[in-house]
């Protein structure tokens, strides 16, 4: 095994990550950005946070400050939002709060400090990856669930119109799908329509 394959592959793709830094031009915002560009990162800083973060983002630093916590960003609300690791320089309740509402994976605590900041940067995309690959796992459950009960829906629908067996209604559904080179949850939502539109049996 060669060095870099046994590199893991976010830090062999470390370099192409595109950050964005929401922090205040002072000692820690410096800090934060001098130990990304020592890391081989691209970061881009702002401040005050952006309404809009900027196309192909893959991660955000925010600074988690008082006046963060009542200003309206629309991206934190969005599900295909990058992920962000929040930056705190004290615990309260409210921070700590403010914190869980980013669904955050990692935190930086003021000062920052060079330790820990590729681990939370690795952990922080890691885990996010991890996330949107569930979550798109979840969305292809449920739609062939979705789809599932739409099949079984338009055989009832054949099965009391045509008089025919659940096998039989079946096999309508399917052959006209292999006919007309379409799947059986078209074909289903066809007879499904027509049903509830026409109230009468679909010809297929």
């Amino acid at each position: 095994m060669t060095k870099s394959e046994g590199t893991p592959r976010l830090l062999r793709e470390l370099r192409s990550l595109r950050v964005v830094v929401f922090h205040p031009d002072d000692l820690d915002g410096q800090e934060l950005l001098g130990q990304m560009q020592r890391i081989g990162l691209q970061a881009k800083a702002f401040w005050p946070p952006l309404k809009h973060v900027p196309e192909e983002t893959d991660l955000i630093f925010l600074a988690i400050h008082p006046e963060v916590l009542s200003m309206d960003l629309p991206w934190l609300s969005r599900d295909d939002s990058p992920p962000v690791v929040p930056v705190v320089n004290y615990e309260n309740p409210v921070i700590i709060e403010a914190v869980l509402k980013l669904n955050a994976f990692a935190v930086i605590a003021s000062p920052v400090k060079s330790f820990g900041l590729l681990t939370s940067i690795v952990v922080a995309v890691n885990q996010a990856e991890k996330t949107r690959t569930r979550a798109k796992y979840i969305a292809r459950l449920e739609q062939r669930i979705a789809g599932m009960r739409r099949v079984t829906k338009a055989k009832a629908i054949l099965m009391n119109a045509r008089g025919v067996s659940e096998e039989d209604a079946y096999k309508i559904i399917r052959d006209q799908a292999m006919s007309k080179r379409t799947t059986a949850e078209e074909i289903a939502d066809a007879v499904i329509n027509a049903n509830e539109i026409l109230g009468i049996d679909v010809k297929i």
